[in-house]
C-alpha cells in the first residue's frame, strides 16, 4: 500500500527557493487563505487526533489487561491446581511450548493469518486489513501472558493504525492515509510511554521536515496532540512508570567518559550480535513451512531457554527491569551476564519464529541486565551511568533510532544529569551500528539496511 503524503507539507526539496506568485496568474487554490495558513489547516485535526490518542490508550490497556489476567491463570491459577512449582522448570518450558503451539494455531485459522510475518515487519508500517485486526489481538495476549521476550509496542501499533485508518477514511474520505498512520502511532507510543514527547522524537525520525520553517511541527501538530491524549489516558487510568528508582547520578568523573563509551559499545555489540544473527534463524523456522511448527519449537526453544535464565528473563521484561533494579547486589556479574545473553537468545528467536510483538521492552532488559553486570564487575562505575548506557547501546542496535534509545535511557532514571554521557556514549555507539543490517527484513528475508 502506497501511503499518501500529507497535504500540509511540500514535496519541495528543502534547499528550493520558495516560488514567487504571479498575481494575475496566480491559481486561486493556492492563494485560498484555508489552503494557506497552517493554523486554519492544523485546528480540524485537533478532535481526530484527540479521539486516536484516547481509543490507542484504551485498546493497549485493554489488551494489556487481558494478557494480564490470562497471566495469573497461565502462571498462578493453573500451576497452583496441579501442585507444580509456578516457575518450575518443567512448568516454564511446558506453558512456552503449549503458548507456541496456540499461537501457531491462531496464526493458522484467523483470517489474514494475524497479519504479515514480524520479522519484515517495523514499529510503524502501512495500514492492515481490519480484518487481520482480531487475530493479530489474540495472538498477541497469548505472547504477552504466555512468557514470550516481546513486548506490546509493534502489534498494538499496527492494530491502531490498521482501526484508525478504516474509520478515518470511512468519515473523513478525502484525508491522507499518512494522517491517520501518524496520529495511531503517535497516539499508541505516547500511551506505551506515558508521555508524549516519546512519540514526538521518533516521529520526528520518521516525518522529514521537508521544506520551511516550522514545516516539522506542522507535520508534528496532529501526532504530538494524539500522544499526549494517550499519554495522559493512560497515565490516569494506569499510572505506569519507567522509573527503576536507581541512584541519582550526581558527581560525574573524568574515568565515567571512558566507562560509558565501553559499556554503551558493548550494548551495541550484544545487539548487533542478535541482529546479524536474525535472518539466519528466520531462514531456520521458515524452511519448516508450517507456522504451527515453527512457533511450537520456537515456544519449547524458549522455554528451555526460560529454565536455563529463570523466570526474569520471561516476558516482555518491563516488570522483570523494576525488580532487578530494587536489588543491584542480589545477583552476581555471572548471572546478570546470564540473564542478558538468554534475554538476547529469547528476543532472537521469538522475533523470528513468528510470534506477534515488540522489541523495545525485551531489549531494555537486555541493557539493564548488562549494565548491571558491568556495575558488578566494576563497582566503582556509578550503577545508573551502567544501566542507562548499556540500554542506551542495546536500543541502538536493535531499533536503529537515536532519539528513542536516548530518551528510553534517560526516562528509566529520569535524571537529566546522566544526559551529556549518554550523548557522548551514543556517538561511537552509532558508529558500530550505523550502516549496519538492522533487526528486520526485506520479503525475501534479506535484512534492511
Amino acid at each position: 500500500m502506497v501511503i499518501d503524503s500529507p497535504d500540509p507539507v511540500s514535496t519541495a526539496p528543502a534547499d528550493a527557493a520558495p516560488a514567487r506568485a504571479d498575481p494575475v496568474r496566480a491559481d486561486p487554490a493556492k492563494t485560498d487563505p484555508a489552503k494557506t495558513d497552517p493554523v486554519r489547516r492544523l485546528l480540524p485535526v485537533i478532535v481526530p487526533a484527540l479521539a486516536v490518542g484516547v481509543v490507542s490508550a484504551l485498546v493497549l490497556l485493554g489488551v494489556s489487561l487481558l494478557a494480564e489476567k490470562l497471566q495469573d491463570v497461565l502462571w498462578g491459577t493453573l500451576p497452583d491446581a496441579l501442585s507444580i512449582g509456578r516457575y518450575s522448570t518443567l512448568w516454564i518450558v511446558v506453558v512456552l511450548t503449549a503458548s507456541g503451539l496456540a499461537a501457531g494455531l491462531l496464526i493458522r485459522v484467523m483470517p489474514g493469518h494475524a497479519g504479515p510475518d514480524p520479522a519484515t515487519s517495523g514499529l510503524v508500517d502501512p495500514p492492515l486489513a481490519p480484518g487481520v485486526v482480531p487475530g493479530l489481538l489474540l495472538v498477541t495476549v497469548v505472547t504477552l501472558a504466555g512468557g514470550i521476550s516481546l513486548g506490546p509496542e509493534n502489534p498494538i501499533t499496527a492494530v491502531n493504525i490498521a482501526l484508525a485508518f478504516w474509520l478515518g477514511r470511512r468519515f473523513a474520505p478525502g484525508t491522507s492515509a499518512e494522517l491517520w498512520v501518524s496520529l495511531a502511532a503517535a497516539g499508541t507510543i505516547g500511551a506505551l510511554f506515558g508521555t508524549p514527547v516519546a512519540a514526538a522524537l521518533i516521529l520526528s525520525e520518521i516525518l522529514a521536515s521537508r521544506a520551511g520553517p516550522g514545516a516539522l511541527w506542522d507535520r508534528l501538530f496532529g501526532p504530538l496532540a494524539a500522544s499526549a491524549a494517550g499519554a495522559l489516558t493512560m497515565t490516569l487510568l494506569a499510572r505506569p512508570s519507567f522509573d527503576l528508582s536507581l541512584p541519582p547520578y550526581t558527581h560525574p568523573h573524568w574515568g565515567d567518559l571512558l566507562s560509558s563509551v565501553v559499556i554503551a559499545a558493548a550494548g551495541a555489540l550484544l545487539g548487533l550480535a542478535a541482529v546479524y544473527a536474525f535472518p539466519y534463524v528466520h531462514r531456520a523456522f521458515r524452511a519448516l513451512k508450517h507456522p504451527v511448527l515453527a512457533l511450537t519449537l520456537g515456544g519449547l526453544l524458549l522455554g528451555l531457554l526460560g529454565a536455563l535464565g529463570g523466570r526474569l528473563t520471561l516476558f516482555k521484561g518491563l516488570d522483570e527491569v523494576m525488580e532487578l533494579a530494587a536489588d543491584p547486589s542480589g545477583w552476581s556479574a555471572g548471572q546478570f551476564a546470564v540473564m542478558a545473553v538468554v534475554k538476547t537468545a529469547a528476543l532472537l528467536i521469538a522475533a523470528t519464529c513468528g510470534f506477534r510483538g515488540g522489541r523495545i521492552f525485551p531489549a531494555v532488559f537486555v541493557g539493564v541486565a548488562l549494565g548491571l553486570c558491568a556495575h558488578a564487575l566494576v563497582t566503582s562505575v556509578p550503577v545508573t551511568l551502567a544501566v542507562t548506557c548499556a540500554v542506551l547501546g542495546v536500543l541502538l542496535a536493535v531499533t536503529r533510532q537515536g532519539w528513542l534509545s536516548l530518551f528510553t535511557a534517560a526516562v528509566l532514571v529520569g535524571d537529566t544529569a546522566v544526559l551529556p554521557m549518554l550523548c557522548i556514549a551514543s556517538l561511537p555507539a552509532w558508529l558500530l551500528v550505523t550502516g549496519r543490517p538492522q533487526m528486520q527484513l526485506h520479503e525475501d528475508g534479506t535484512p534492511l539496511r
